[in-house]
């Protein structure tokens, strides 16, 4: 019988046999395929992994360097921000929505070759860009660590992406131990407009986006203005009768970027880039049935049983201003960048269940608040540098010479809700759970302002010892004032066999620093154990419980990686690059497992005194070894009337935990400071391996567009941790995108498609045992299934 499946893997036969011949014999389409051509090859400037201003394409770099141009994409894409583009585009690039997860599925977290989304640095225009206030606590794949929210930047602001896969914390410091990407925005004449919608198949989660950009001349030079507003609607997979709601959270943003180059003396020019974003997001928490009463439900309230809503308001702003000049032969940069991330909570359809027992006690109805004021927390930075570089075109074949500064300043900020959402008002022991439920309020104990400052400085040396043979070195120095200094190097090479094949590597060492939301996070909840209120806390780092039980202070994580690879452009057409990686990094921050009377009996005098239950904190105790290889291959072609483009770009990658360097107090206690449940989570959180292949094809007016993104399998642990109970497996799945766009004009496109076409779901699983609580978490492509969308692009 012809099922879906047979399909399906037919298709995907057949297309990765044209790919292999569309790859391999190039000189089938030799018909002046340069020329034909020309147009789709987009010169790029290299801003990651070189500080010589030139141009370069992704088989002349010294270091893997992914050039993403993102017209195209915004102008046609299926997916409506940045995370989800750049996830089925760059294979070493994984961001999936989250669901069940608090605060993470209002932001999407983002990571390169499998490592944390804290192990990648971020750049806009080639200045750093501020991570979210948010660190990731609760059934996150990225557990314990912060990001950067890449959906704050509007697609249609976007030029291009640059994906630098290799250490570099020695040319821009901490964080960038898996690698930079950097978000290089318009700033060109014209204005463009999009207007975007789509939804499930289900018939949820309908998406609204609307965009323009605008560039115009001002006193000599350009600034771009984009204006985006996108509605994400809620989408629900949750069993019939469920009181759960799984799925996409529901998003509002509206956002406002402005970029622009304006002329200043004779050889300057003032560059400012300024963005703006307020969300208003919302996701679900777990359902409290009617079995609940009175301890977190209220008969008078929900006598069917409820899921509260845990919602926030985010606030995201950017900003950087500069000058860049030419003093003698000598360039100069000097810039100021700020960076704000505010995530305020309210939770609703909810109820605080000690007010509404409390209540009844009294002879009330038994009520409380639906509502209430959860506080949040904010992060700023401001970073302040100065850079100058020098070409020297006499020395050798050409040598470029740069050097420059940092100072950084950084708070973090968490703030206290309303009362009501986390005072036990009926007193311990009387049933009713203190707190909102779904999400307890920040405590005025957990009420945080910390700040710390950073100083830098580097040398960058690239030289062109021949035509054929290019050598680049860096070293940079640091030091925080929380936790010392730390001085990382980098030596990368190339060397150009023939015409065709380069021989590239690079080897450096880096580090990065604890961020303060690590150090400095709080959070105090109550839970009943055998009908006794037990305060949990997840303890701050130099905290009294935190000192209390002798977890040592933050550090930073050291890393060593090594590069190795090779760029073979056989034709013009055709180009192919392959790197192997290996990061070792030791000391990885990790969020620990929950120490309490049932595992940790000498903590419970301890925390008696203290009047705490249970603690969890951050600490430095893990080592880890990652090993992968990246592989690309693109062709362009002419095929009948029409031009082919062809791309396949894969990843595969595995991560180990090779040691747990437990502090003193805890040594014969790593199973629970890193349970199996919580390494997988650092080993497995994204896919092993990952691959796109795409077919573009032109032919005419219309356009079609034709994608495989293949993930890997995932091993998850279990929620209840038993021996016993196999852990969660996810078999590797296959998705597939096709759109179809039509051009009216050179000014007007319109485009109709799907992903995920073949509605291909991750392997189901006990919803017991899993972190969300539902038949499979969210994991490769999420749980949604196809989606369809249309999207239509004006320039006037």
């Amino acid at each position: 019988m012809f099922t879906l499946t047979t399909l399906r893997r037919s298709v995907l036969i057949g297309l990765y046999g044209s790919t292999a011949l569309a790859a391999l014999t190039p000189a089938a389409f030799a018909q002046s395929t340069a020329q034909a051509n020309k147009e789709d090859v987009i010169p790029s400037v290299t801003v990651v992994g070189s500080r010589r201003a030139a141009t370069a394409s992704a088989t002349e770099t010294a270091v893997p360097v992914d050039f993403i141009p993102m017209t195209k994409v915004a102008e046609q894409g299926g997916q409506f921000d940045l995370a989800q583009t750049l996830t089925y585009i760059s294979p070493s690039f994984n961001s999936t929505r989250q669901t069940g997860a608090d605060g993470a599925d209002l932001v999407d977290s983002a990571a390169l070759r499998g490592l944390g989304s804290d192990q990648t640095l971020v750049l806009m225009n080639g200045k750093r860009r501020h991570s979210t206030a948010l660190v990731n606590i609760f059934g996150a794949r990225n557990r314990g660590n912060t990001g950067t929210d890449m959906n704050a930047i509007p697609l249609l602001a976007v030029k291009n992406i640059q994906v630098l896969r290799d250490g570099a914390a020695a040319q821009y410091g901490s964080d960038a131990i898996a690698g930079v990407i950097n978000v290089e925005l318009k700033k060109s004449l014209g204005c463009e407009a999009v207007l975007g919608a789509g939804q499930y198949s289900a018939g949820d989660g309908k998406n609204y986006l609307a965009s323009a950009y605008c560039g115009v001349q001002v006193a000599g030079g350009v600034v771009g203005i984009t204006g985006e507003y996108l509605d994400r609607g809620r989408s629900n997979r949750a069993e019939p009768g469920s009181l759960r709601t799984i799925g996409d959270s529901k998003v509002q943003n509206e956002t406002l970027y402005l970029n622009g180059e304006i002329p200043a003396g004779a050889d300057g020019k003032l560059y400012f880039t300024a963005g703006t974003q307020t969300r208003d997001a919302s996701s679900a928490a777990f359902g409290r049935g009617p079995d609940q009463i009175p301890t977190r439900n209220a008969a008078a309230m929900y006598p069917n049983g409820f899921a509260p809503f845990i919602n926030a308001d985010i606030k995201d702003n950017y900003g950087t201003v500069g000058y860049r000049a030419r003093l003698g032969e000598w360039n100069a940069d000097f810039s100021q960048t700020y960076g704000y991330n505010k995530m305020h909570y309210n939770i609703s359809n909810t109820l605080n269940a000690s007010i509404a027992n409390k209540d009844l006690l009294a002879g009330g109805k038994g009520v409380s608040a639906s509502r209430f004021d959860a506080g949040g927390f904010s992060a700023t930075q401001l970073t302040t540098n100065a850079d100058f570089s020098r070409f020297y075109q006499d020395i050798m074949s050409g040598l470029n010479l740069a050097f420059g500064a940092e100072y950084r300043t950084e708070n973090y900020k968490i703030f206290a809700g309303e009362p009501g959402s986390y005072i036990d008002a009926d007193g311990p022991g009387f049933g009713g759970d203190p707190g909102s439920q779904g999400f307890p309020g920040f405590r005025p104990a957990d009420v945080t302002d910390r700040d710390r400052h950073s100083v830098a400085a580097y040398i960058d040396v690239e030289a062109d010892l021949s035509e054929r043979l290019k050598v680049l070195g860096a070293l940079r120095y640091e030091k925080f004032s929380d936790f010392g200094s730390s001085v990382t190097g980098k030596l990368a090479g190339a060397f150009k066999v023939n015409g065709e094949l380069m021989l590239r590597g690079s080897a450096s060492t880096g580090f990065r620093a604890p961020s303060l939301q690590q150090a400095y996070f709080s959070s105090t909840f109550t839970e009943f154990v055998s009908g006794r209120p037990v305060d949990s806390v997840i303890a701050p780092n130099g905290g009294v419980v935190a000192n209390a039980i002798g977890i040592p202070k933050l550090k930073e994580e050291k890393s060593k990686s090594v590069t190795l690879g090779a760029t073979w452009t056989p034709t013009a057409a055709t180009s192919l690059t392959a790197d192997l990686y290996r990061i070792d990094i030791d000391d990885r921050i990790v969020f620990s497992g929950r120490f309490d009377a049932g595992n940790f009996a000498p903590i419970v005098p301890l925390l008696n005194t203290l009047g705490v239950g249970a603690a969890q904190f951050f600490v430095n105790s893990i080592n880890t070894e990652t090993k992968g290889l990246d592989l690309t291959v693109s062709n362009h072609a002419n095929v009948g009337a029409g031009k082919l483009n062809t791309f396949l770009a894969m990843n595969f990658s595995k991560t180990e935990v090779t040691g747990i360097n437990a502090p003193p107090v805890l040594v014969g206690y790593e199973d629970v400071l890193l349970s199996e449940r919580e390494r997988l989570f650092l080993e497995q959180g994204g896919p092993r391996r990952k691959a796109t292949l795409g077919f573009e094809y032109l032919l005419g007016k219309v356009g079609t567009d034709f994608k495989i993104i293949h993930f890997g399998p995932q091993t998850l642990g279990t929620w209840s941790g038993s021996a016993s109970v196999p852990n969660q497996h996810y078999k590797a799945k296959t998705s597939a995108d096709l759109s179809f766009t039509y051009n009216f004009s050179e000014k007007t496109k319109f485009t109709v498609g799907g992903a995920n076409i073949f509605n291909v779901k991750p392997t189901v699983q006990d919803a017991n045992e899993t972190d969300n609580g539902f038949k499979y978490e969210s994991v490769q492509f999420g749980l949604n299934g196809t989606s369809y969308f249309a999207r239509l692009w004006h320039k006037f």
